[in-house]
């Protein structure tokens, strides 16, 4: 059996010097440290995003790293759990996130809604609302089709 020590996020994006600009605003980024071309192409950077690293990088077509607006989207959401979710949604939209789901309060227990950021990666953002078995979580879930 492996032995793993922590999971990092890697987002390809289209523009990273942007993308950790808007991380900053959005999400209260700090910046780790970049790694950067002459041409100020970023081969990789580090931000820490709450208790969490998330790494990034520039596009590289010439070897077949593209981010989402390049292929015409993602297929993961990254999912934030916050204090104050009304305020960090506020804050993502604020700093030019699109909304893809508004925030409402969800059977599992949270109140969360997603956002697309301007880099084509989707945020859900949830805060905790109360605690849900996961009996309770299946009965509820499974109440939602019987409408």
């Amino acid at each position: 059996m492996i032995e793993i020590h922590e999971v990092y996020p890697y987002l390809r994006v289209h523009s990273a010097a942007e993308a950790i600009d808007f991380y900053r605003r959005a999400f209260d980024a700090r910046e780790l440290f970049r790694l950067a071309e002459p041409s100020g192409r970023i081969g990789h950077a580090e931000l820490k995003i709450g208790p969490t690293t998330v790494m990034l990088a520039d596009e590289y077509p010439e070897h077949d790293i593209r981010g989402p607006r390049s292929l015409g989207g993602t297929t993961f959401s990254i999912h934030l759990h916050v204090g104050d979710v009304d305020k960090a949604f506020e804050q993502a939209v604020n700093a030019g996130a699109t909304v893809v789901r508004p925030l409402q309060n969800q059977f599992y227990g949270e109140r969360s809604g997603t956002v697309r950021d301007p880099f084509g990666h989707e945020w859900l953002l949830g805060g905790h609302l109360e605690t849900v078995t996961p009996e309770e979580m299946q009965r509820r879930y499974t109440a939602l089709f019987e409408k």
